[in-house]
């Protein structure tokens, strides 16, 4: 007998890239970032005093608060520090959806929103996304028709690493009837030029996510924050959140992560610039690779080959990318960029690979 809901045990949890315990192996598929963490970050690891740890911590994140709104320009009340940006993505449905209500996102997207859909028990609306990997004109029409409460969309777009520009990104919560959460995890990684968080003064149905998880070098601290209207953050800071959501260790760390922005865009700027070289490479093999705004590149592969098959040889070679059977995503390889060295590597084994076959 099970214990299930019904939802539940009728539903498939969400699927991580894989996470092998080889240090040898190259993993290029769950889009880590390829440097350290801020040095100031092991320096404060090794003054950190246990003691502190007998005590409960911050409940609020009151300081990581402060030093995010500083950063953006914003108020402490309009900032939420979260267990990873999923975390945020959690408490944005449980807060503002009843079961059974509509969640709507785009065709393809973060394939974890499917999942909390179902947890809550609500359908979901995906609108495909157009030949260039943006939403279509109508897609807020289409939402509003299917009844949309809440729309995850990410950007810049996971699994593309297309950028929607901030234009239609308030063309399109200005169009809703429900609110939207922006999904920001890989903007570290984009034009310089693009800046949303001005639009939480003038929408009040817009969150914005944000992770140090990718930018930040920090995926295994997972921490994240979100962005909004006060009349949004609170009733998930002061309702829904878990008491104590985050530890000692986690907050003191993710502070020093923004206080380090001169570290960080160092990071962000050799990722761009091998991005940009990786994706040279790719074209030169026959990739067709779409201009990537995130620390990642979608590969479609040659028509002499089947994605899957060079998955798997690159995986007998120990580099690992993504690989997802899935409609519109089943010719195409994710992959993560990494060093110059790694990025060389890969290069070198997926022309011996296209050679060879």
């Amino acid at each position: 007998m099970s214990w299930e809901r019904k939802n539940i045990a009728a539903m498939q949890g969400y699927i991580s890239g894989e996470q092998p315990d080889d240090p040898s192996i190259l993993k290029l598929n769950t889009n880590e970032n390829p440097y350290p963490p801020a040095p100031a970050i092991e320096e404060m690891l090794q003054r950190f005093s246990s003691e502190v740890l007998r005590q409960y911590p911050p409940p609020n994140a009151d300081e990581f608060r402060e030093i995010a709104a500083t950063l953006h320009d914003v108020e402490s009340g309009n900032i939420i520090a979260t267990r990873g940006g999923d975390e945020l993505l959690r408490l944005m449905i449980t807060t503002f959806v009843d079961p059974g209500e509509m969640i709507g996102t785009t065709q393809p997207t973060y394939s974890l929103y499917p999942v909390l859909a179902q947890i809550q028990n609500c359908p979901i609306t995906h609108v495909p996304l157009t030949a260039d990997w943006k939403p279509p004109e109508s897609f807020s029409d289409q939402l509003n028709d299917a009844d949309v409460k809440l729309t995850l969309l990410v950007n810049p777009n996971a699994p593309s690493g297309v950028l929607v520009e901030v234009e239609q990104i308030e063309q399109i919560a200005r169009s809703l009837n429900g609110i939207l959460l922006l999904d920001e995890a890989y903007v570290d990684f984009a034009d310089n030029s693009y800046d949303a968080i001005p639009l939480i003064e003038e929408l009040d149905n817009l969150v914005i996510l944000r992770t140090l998880s990718k930018a930040y070098s920090l995926a295994g601290l997972r921490l994240g924050y979100g962005i909004g209207p006060e009349h949004l953050i609170r009733p998930m800071i002061e309702k829904t959140r878990d008491s104590y959501n985050l530890d000692w260790i986690s907050q003191k760390i993710a502070s020093i992560a923004l206080e380090e922005q001169g570290y960080a865009n160092q990071t962000w700027l050799r990722v761009i610039q091998e991005r940009d070289a990786l994706r040279t490479e790719l074209l030169k093999l026959g990739f067709l690779v779409p201009n990537s705004q995130t620390n990642f590149l979608l590969a479609t592969v040659p028509k002499t080959h089947t994605a899957e098959s060079i998955y798997v040889e690159l995986k007998q070679r120990n580099i690992l990318v993504r690989f997802f059977d899935q409609v519109g995503l089943s010719d195409k390889l994710r992959i993560t960029i990494g060093t110059a060295e790694q990025n060389h590597k890969l290069i070198t084994e997926l022309s011996s690979i296209l050679i060879s076959q």
